[in-house]
């Protein structure tokens, strides 16, 4: 469940991520009475089995078998602002009905790793936008200069237009400069399975310089720019 809303009377207009049909809308009838079945179904971060059906705009929910409701994520301000910019973040960047099931497990793991409270918040969140670029066509290249695809060892250049390091040898004009720290801790992460991410530590330099470059980079890419952090990070600051 990636977010809701009103709709007629006491039916809600509810988002999904599932993993066969992509992202989708789909109206829950009834869902606002007390009584009915798919109440807590469309809570924030409910998991679970949908059945839908297809109608001629819209899918209808018609029964849910729920696996997890997630509703502890609602309990600290930190991680529900961190786990409602993953939901942020897959309703940007995929169109609607358009399967990815590679990126679907992704975010059901980062899910699970935040309810279990598993390494760096921060470190996660940053290591999830790595796997959702690479989920949808843009990962970022660490492996061979961007410009001359010469091969490279290490960067402290990365170029946005490109999505990827530049070697000392090309122009780096349009690049930004990060840290060796950042360039390793880039490559580390783009390399790592999502699930084993606390491998990595950084300091808080190390952190704020890898959230600067992925927020550009995602900000170029996606149809709008994402907007869940920004309170967070402003309180923070």
């Amino acid at each position: 469940m990636l977010k809701t809303q009103d709709f007629k009377e006491n039916d809600k207009l509810v988002w999904l991520f599932t993993e066969k049909l992509g992202k989708i809308s789909a109206i829950a009838k009834n869902a606002k009475k007390g009584n009915s079945k798919l109440r807590v179904a469309t809570l924030p971060f409910c998991y679970g089995d949908f059945v839908v059906y297809r109608g001629k705009s819209l899918y209808t929910i018609n029964e849910v078998s729920i696996i997890d409701s997630f509703q502890v994520f609602l309990g600290d301000i930190e991680t529900l602002t961190y786990t409602s910019y993953l939901n942020e973040l897959i309703d940007i960047s995929l169109p609607d009905e358009e399967s990815n099931r590679d990126l679907f497990r992704i975010f059901m793991t980062a899910y699970y790793l935040i309810k279990n409270d598993v390494g760096d918040l921060e470190v996660l969140i940053r290591a999830f936008e790595i796997k959702l670029l690479e989920a949808t066509g843009y990962g970022i290249n660490m492996e061979y200069c961007s410009i001359c695809r010469n091969k490279i060892q290490r960067s402290n250049y990365i170029d946005t237009r490109y999505f990827g390091a530049v070697c000392d040898k090309c122009s780096t004009s349009t690049c930004v400069k990060v840290s060796n720290t950042t360039y390793n801790a880039l490559r580390f992460l783009s390399n790592l399975p999502l699930e084993r991410f606390y491998r990595l530590i950084l300091d808080d330099n190390s952190k704020k310089e890898l959230y600067q470059l992925l927020s550009n980079i995602i900000s170029q890419i996606y149809k709008r720019k994402p907007k869940s952090l920004e309170l967070l990070l402003n309180l923070k600051e």
